[in-house]
């Protein structure tokens, strides 16, 4: 298991720029939980204006992430 890199995502609009905002707070509860389904850590957690940087300890769930999220860019 090796650090793997971050992933950004445009996932709230502009004023959302805290880490106690609601939609945040639920955001990283799933982020949490995918973590614990993979045994693995959340790394790092940041917002700024609507865009959320996070990376896990684990390469299997970015590898996932990424996935999902480029399924969904096709979409």
């Amino acid at each position: 298991m090796g650090i793997s890199g971050y992933i950004e995502i445009d996932m709230f609009p502009e004023e959302v720029n805290r880490l106690d905002d609601p939609r945040v707070i639920n955001f990283k509860r799933l982020l949490l939980e995918m973590a614990e389904e993979y045994d693995c850590f959340l790394i790092t957690f940041e917002i700024n204006n609507g865009t959320v940087t996070f990376s896990f300890d684990s390469d299997e769930l970015t590898a996932e992430i990424l996935t999902i999220l480029q399924h969904d860019d096709k979409g």
